[in-house]
């Protein structure tokens, strides 16, 4: 099942090379590509369950789907998360 995900605070390679690296860790989840121009994230996982996951560890990041809020602790967890990126590129 292939799902796409518009998320906010996306930014630069280094918030893409984050959500690459940590959703590719996520059993079932797999092809996963972050368009930074059009802040979206898509994959493909087996279930509606396991895409929820996928939700909720982008929000876990910094990076809410455009239907969530987005607070200023998602702001912050967002640039944690892209330096990280970036350093680990």
């Amino acid at each position: 099942m292939k799902t796409s995900i518009t998320v906010q605070n996306l930014k630069c390679g280094g918030c893409a090379n984050t959500i690459s690296t940590n959703l590719s860790s996520i059993q079932n989840i797999s092809d996963v590509e972050v368009v930074i121009d059009e802040s979206t994230v898509t994959f493909s996982s087996t279930s509606p369950e396991e895409a929820q996951m996928v939700k909720e560890k982008l929000k876990s990041l910094g990076y809410p789907s455009i239907d969530d809020s987005n607070s200023l602790t998602s702001k912050a967890k967002s640039f944690v998360s892209c330096a990280t990126g970036k350093l680990s590129k």
